[in-house]
């Protein structure tokens, strides 16, 4: 009988999950089959495919026909990278541990690849194999033109632990954006849920108040450009495709060089890029084995040309983030020199405002 000593990067897992990982042939509906007849055990006792395997035990299975090739999806064998692949995804790495790579995505590299995206990160993760078992993992995304900080873990237990810190909101991001215009209420929360845009097929979100998830958007304004544009610092407190751009245009000030969610204005004059200005600056996150993981990434070119040009001084980013403050214990009226600011803003301190409705469906 086939016998497998369980590692630990499988620890904790199901016994179904540990065929699908290491064999070929071998199904859920073959392991559902062993365990009723008690053909599969573990240290001599007998296994159904939803119990859970510890490092160090023994399993052991019978012999069986393989499942047929045809009832099993092929995949597809990976292109061997090349020199030049390897060197570009090396350089991108900002830190490396035993449980973690971090690297500093470029924009117009997307994380997946598709039937449009023959290119991409996950295309590539086997130059980031180094010393361990296996390729890295992905465990969380950015947009394909949303550059910065991007967790791959090293480990399948490590990738389970890190899901569960983004899932449950523990881990902490931060990025830096160029708005067009400046916020009028330099400090808050955007709260407004996102659903998707009818007729876009997914690809583009809106504020959607009937249908739409649960957002939530923390922000400050760091610096002004005149009333022209402002460095602002986003703090996502919920994990919605295109959070941040949705939000910003919400409050009326798109992200520059975000025509999906701009139109034409997010484009400004005076040789600013028309590139999106979007960067995932910084990401906190527990570890495995204890302590905290805190990488930061710095500007793309195109964003960092940016700053210079509007004399942004990038020493006044570097604060710490912190815990969103408690909600105010009831509302109170808006003032009149507080009335004019744009919908959807909520003031650190003070009333709350929501974002400009679409108009409802019929």
């Amino acid at each position: 009988m086939p016998t497998a000593t369980i590692e630990e990067d499988d620890d904790g897992i199901r016994l179904d999950r540990w065929f699908q990982r290491h064999t070929k042939d071998i199904s859920f509906n073959i392991v559902s089959r062993w365990s009723k007849s008690g053909a599969v055990r573990l240290d001599g006792a007998k296994a159904g495919p939803g119990d859970r395997v510890s490092a160090g035990q023994t399993l052991t299975w019978p012999e069986e026909l393989p499942v047929p090739a045809a009832t099993r999806p092929t995949e597809r064998p990976r292109e061997p990278l090349s020199e030049a692949q390897i060197e570009y995804m090396r350089a991108m790495v900002l830190h490396m541990d035993a449980h973690a790579i971090i690297i500093n995505k470029p924009p117009g590299l997307a994380t997946q690849g598709g039937t449009k995206q023959p290119t991409s990160v996950d295309a590539m993760l086997d130059a980031l194999q180094f010393d361990a078992p296996s390729r890295p993992r992905l465990v969380h995304r950015l947009d394909k033109d949303t550059s910065g900080v991007l967790l791959l873990a090293r480990t399948a237990k490590a990738a389970a632990f890190f899901s569960k810190e983004f899932a449950g909101r523990e881990a902490q991001k931060s990025y830096w954006a160029l708005t067009v215009g400046v916020p009028k209420i330099a400090a808050g929360t955007i709260d407004a849920p996102i659903g998707k845009q009818p007729g876009t097929g997914g690809e583009k979100m809106q504020v959607d108040t009937e249908a739409g998830l649960k957002a939530k958007t923390r922000y400050r304004v760091i610096e002004r450009a005149a009333g022209r544009a402002a460095w602002v610092e986003f703090l996502p407190l919920t994990g919605r495709t295109h959070q941040i751009r949705v939000h910003a245009a919400a409050i009326g000030h798109s992200l520059v060089g975000d025509g999906k969610y701009g139109g034409k204005e997010s484009y400004l004059t005076g040789g600013i890029s028309r590139k999106l200005h979007l960067h995932s600056r910084r990401l906190q996150i527990a570890l495995p084995d204890g302590g905290t993981l805190d990488v930061k990434a710095e500007l793309p070119p195109h964003m960092a040309e940016s700053w210079q040009m509007l004399g942004f001084d990038l020493k006044l980013g570097d604060i710490e983030i912190v815990e969103p403050p408690p909600p105010p214990l009831k509302k109170r009226r808006l003032s009149s020199a507080t009335s004019g600011n744009r919908r959807g803003e909520r003031r650190s301190r003070g009333a709350t405002e929501e974002p400009k409705r679409p108009p409802k469906r019929k």
